[in-house]
């Protein structure tokens, strides 16, 4: 049979059709996700530093609470010492390795923690309406009242610092915003003729929202949650920076900041590279989260 052929012509056709078909919204997302170049960059140097926060610490010669008395204010490639050492003659290159490790960390898992309290509430809220719909978002205007900060600051003082709290504190006071983007979505949501269909066919209002409302939030959500984790790493940075945070030995990024900023006269390697590593971090992710925001925006398909 000849290429020109009309029974050749319509195999292209239907390959094409089938292939055009077959492309959903993520196929196209991940697609133009990946040629936006600062997104990928964001997404190639953000992978690098999770990489060097897991492993790095073991590869290192130095633990980052190891005190060396003759090591102390040294300078950046002197002794040994990649990035120079502290007051204590602790190598900086392991204390900034850990700090960002403990700062991916807050960020991860508060971030995850305002994601389910958030994602409950507002799909909750949005979906049964009325007076349920109305006390739901009064109590989140209320708390949107408070100063979101200093509630944390008071669970850190009233409870002691620590990781765990940290990461719960944080975490509960993030998921106001969630909540509000969540529930405009599922205002949207139930009102589609999958939703009525899943109704009739008799599925529970709790199996509605698991099943159908909650898998149509994720572009929405998804792009939130990647502007969400650097806004809940600087606030474990501003926790650090008052002493409220991390405690020593242990290391974050804002407490090494805070170090730094005390000593940087003496020594200002000390504030110039965790400071760096922060910038670094915090843009690779408002890189990633603009990228996706642009990549599931309907309107670009």
């Amino acid at each position: 049979m000849s290429l020109f052929s009309p029974g050749s012509r319509r195999g292209a056709q239907t390959l094409e059709r089938a292939a055009v078909r077959g492309r959903s919204l993520w196929d196209d997302a991940r697609r133009r996700l990946w040629r936006n170049k600062a997104a990928a960059t964001g997404m190639a140097v953000l992978a690098l530093l999770a990489l060097a926060a897991a492993i790095g610490p073991y590869l290192s010669p130095y633990a980052y609470d190891e005190v060396r008395k003759t090591d102390v204010w040294m300078a950046p490639l002197s002794g040994g010492h990649l990035l120079g050492t502290d007051a204590l003659g602790r190598d900086l290159l392991a204390r900034l390795l850990v700090g960002l490790r403990v700062s991916l960390a807050i960020g991860l898992v508060a971030t995850a923690v305002s994601l389910v309290i958030g994602v409950t509430w507002g799909a909750t809220a949005g979906f049964v309406g009325g007076r349920t719909d109305e006390t739901m978002m009064r109590i989140v205007d209320v708390l949107y009242s408070l100063p979101f900060i200093f509630f944390v600051i008071l669970l850190m003082v009233t409870f002691g610092s620590s990781l765990v709290l940290m990461f719960v504190a944080i975490g509960a006071v993030e998921w106001l915003t969630m909540s509000r983007i969540v529930r405009g979505q599922t205002l949207a949501l139930k009102q589609k003729e999958f939703v009525e269909a899943a109704r009739a066919a008799g599925l529970t209002d709790s199996g509605i929202i698991r099943r159908h409302i909650v898998p149509n939030l994720l572009g929405p959500v998804v792009v939130y949650v990647t502007l969400t984790i650097p806004a809940v790493i600087l606030a474990e940075s501003f926790l650090s920076f008052l002493g409220l945070g991390v405690q020593p030995p242990m290391a974050s990024l804002g407490g090494l900041i805070a170090d730094g900023a005390q000593q940087m006269e003496l020594a200002p390697w000390l504030l110039i590279f965790p400071s760096a590593a922060m910038i670094v971090t915090l843009l690779s992710f408002n890189f990633i989260g603009d990228g996706l925001r642009d990549a599931i925006d309907p309107k670009d398909r």
